[in-house]
């Protein structure tokens, strides 16, 4: 059993503290765009330009921090900013939904490829086999700061975390960190291998397997409190990721056939 007493703030400077959480935000994205930028250079993607990523980190970002607070807005606590609309603006308090950030990343793109003149489900396969980094380092952080606990446990890697309450509990940011994060990223990055010159089958794994790894993890994680489960012991990061699979898997037939039109004529 572990106790969790770690201060979610990294160190200070002038003042100024930083948290491990921003962090995690930041070289998400540095160490994503490196491992993009490589993956352009060997597969010679986007007439092998590797700036590209560097050029869309801005969308990203926006995307991101504004898809990510509205998406919890909107799914995770309604009422409460219904109540007091001005808290919406106050981040630093907490509250981001992943499905929410995912949305915006999908809009940033649509602005990016516009721009830039690419094909979209090129993208974003890209995007999705960077984004298992950003996801891992952002579930240590959520580990960091005792937030998005586990369920009430008596396993033996039980953690304590002593900000919340005394009880040993599942560590569900961790087994998010190892599926939605190292796990993803291999399995992504294996498919790779045979996809990834058939667009669009990327994106679709991504959808399909995170989904399915996030209802995995649900199962151990506690819901919000202002939320709790919506139904039975279905919540709504649950119900969000189920509609990831089906997406997925309507992109997966939709590029497999559109694919193989491609092939035959």
């Amino acid at each position: 059993m572990f106790v969790n007493n770690l201060n979610p703030v990294a160190f200070e400077f002038f003042n100024l503290e930083i948290r491990w959480y921003s962090l995690a935000y930041i070289f998400g994205i540095i160490f994503a765009v490196i491992y993009g930028k490589r993956l352009i250079t060997k597969k010679n993607l986007f007439n092998n330009n590797p700036s590209l990523l560097e050029n869309y980190i801005t969308y990203a970002i926006f995307g991101i921090i504004l898809g990510g607070r509205i998406g919890y807005v909107l799914f995770y606590d309604l009422n409460y900013f219904f109540e007091k609309p001005y808290k919406i603006l106050f981040v630093w308090e907490g509250g981001m939904s992943f499905h929410g950030g995912m949305i915006g990343i999908i809009l940033s793109v649509f602005l990016f490829i516009k721009k830039n003149k690419i094909d979209f489900l090129n993208f974003t396969d890209l995007i999705a086999l960077i984004t298992p980094i950003g996801l891992f380092l952002g579930r240590i952080a959520n580990f960091i700061n005792s937030e998005l606990v586990g369920n009430p446990t008596n396993v033996a890697w039980s953690v304590i975390f002593i900000k919340v309450d005394n009880l040993p509990r599942h560590p569900s940011q961790l087994y998010e960190a190892f599926f939605e994060g190292i796990f993803l990223f291999i399995i992504l990055n294996f498919l790779m291998i045979k996809f990834l010159n058939k667009r669009g089958i990327i994106s679709s794994m991504f959808l399909i397997f995170y989904g399915f790894f996030r209802i995995l993890s649900e199962f151990f994680r506690q819901p919000d409190i202002q939320l709790g489960y919506i139904f039975s012991k279905i919540s709504m990061g649950s119900i969000l990721s189920f509609f990831m699979i089906i997406t997925g898997l309507i992109l997966f037939f939709y590029v497999k056939n559109n694919n193989a039109n491609i092939k035959t004529k």
